[in-house]
């Protein structure tokens, strides 16, 4: 028996194929064409958008909000949709260096025309001085399409939600709580926001006027270094403080996003708490400062020694021990496809065909690729001359 008898012994089938008739002389030919699928997924998941700066907001001395906007050539001015808690690697050029980081979308995701993403300046950084001091309105950047998953899922998160941020990891947290508050949704959100001084809070009066409007957001700001005569909250988000505010802790999933000291603190304080792992979300806090600090570090090896590596077996260039593999290439004038820089994502996946590399035991890759020679070169330090291809 063919497919086509099997068919019509399925009750309703003939009642389906004499509808289709009717709706192709009505409407046409009702095939699907061959690149329906994959025009639409590059419609949701592009590789790359390009956009320009259509607004620019001062948030802090230090922090400044920037409003992405799709040029109107480009896809006709689309922007993909996201879910609050997501974030996009902004690509610029600096020089012969080209170079992107991850920030998370600051605006909601019903806002649909554009995203806002708020940047904070990073003492020694690289990208962050560049956008904070040379960007101005009309420049024209790409960005790749919304990633990550480090939002609200109500299957497994439930309605109780505690928040935990400390600088600007505020920024997933104000698109998320800006979605609650302008939907009316009906989580209840806690929020304690960790800064050195008031006037490092971004987004203070906004979340403090959500927080007053809406009786399911609480906004708490913690001030670690305040000035003479302060009267808020101050010192650490401790466990202390956490019990103060949150009535059902074993009821509440906690999502922090911040320095990577902040979590380590925090996820202590937590324990003591009897929050469950399983109850934590973490989002990604990037490559630390000092990765000598890091547990694994080979002790004989100096962070301010320099090794050398042959790229795809054309080039060699030097890199530092203390800066990833990705850091090293972009300063050759190198780039590598990026998107979290966070050793998850798996993109810049590269292949070691000689050499040793240090990478932390909390770098998200794949079993298989440490048994074939793959990196994920955002975390990867080189603890010898390398060979790599990507």
């Amino acid at each position: 028996m063919n497919i086509q008898d099997y068919l019509k012994q399925v009750e309703g089938f003939g009642e389906a194929v004499d509808e289709r008739e009717v709706l192709k002389r009505v409407f046409g030919d009702l095939s699907i064409p061959k690149d329906f699928a994959e025009n639409f997924v590059k419609l949701l998941h592009p590789r790359e958008i390009r956009v320009s700066v259509v607004d620019i907001t001062d948030e802090t001395p230090t922090t400044k909000t920037f409003r992405l906007a799709p040029k109107p050539e480009e896809g006709e001015g689309y922007l993909p949709p996201f879910r609050a808690g997501q974030y996009i690697n902004w690509t610029a050029r600096i020089g012969n260096v080209r170079t992107g980081r991850a920030f998370s979308i600051a605006s909601p995701p019903h806002e649909r025309g554009f995203y806002e993403v708020t940047v904070r300046r990073i003492e020694g950084g690289f990208l962050s001085p560049h956008l904070l001091d040379s960007v101005k309105r009309g420049d024209e950047f790409t960005i790749s399409g919304p990633a990550g998953n480090f939002y609200h899922e109500p299957l497994t998160d439930g309605n109780r939600l505690v928040f935990i941020a400390g600088g600007s990891g505020i920024t997933p947290f104000r698109s998320i709580i800006r979605e609650v508050a302008d939907r009316g949704l009906d989580h209840e959100i806690t929020l304690f926001y960790g800064s050195r001084t008031p006037d490092d809070i971004i987004f203070d009066r906004e979340l403090s006027k959500i927080s007053e409007r809406h009786s399911n957001i609480r906004a708490h700001f913690v001030i670690s270094d305040p000035p003479k005569g302060y009267a808020g909250k101050t010192g650490f988000i401790t466990a202390g403080l956490i019990k103060e505010s949150v009535k059902d802790i074993g009821g509440a999933t906690f999502y922090l996003c911040g320095p990577d000291v902040m979590y380590r603190f925090v996820e202590e304080e937590l324990q003591k708490l009897g929050v469950t792992k399983r109850k934590i979300k973490k989002e990604a806090s990037g490559p630390p400062a000092d990765i000598s600090a890091e547990p694994g570090w080979p002790r004989e090896v100096s962070k301010e020694a320099t090794f050398s590596i042959v790229v795809n077996g054309e080039k060699t260039i030097p890199a530092r021990v203390g800066e990833t593999v990705m850091t090293s290439l972009e300063r050759s004038g190198l780039y590598i496809p990026q998107l979290c820089r966070s050793g998850e994502c798996s993109l810049c996946r590269t292949k070691v065909l000689a050499g040793k590399v240090f990478m932390p035991d909390r770098v998200l890759i794949r079993e298989s690729d440490h048994w074939y020679g793959y990196i994920h070169a955002c975390f990867a330090y080189p603890l010898s001359d390398l060979e790599i291809r990507y």
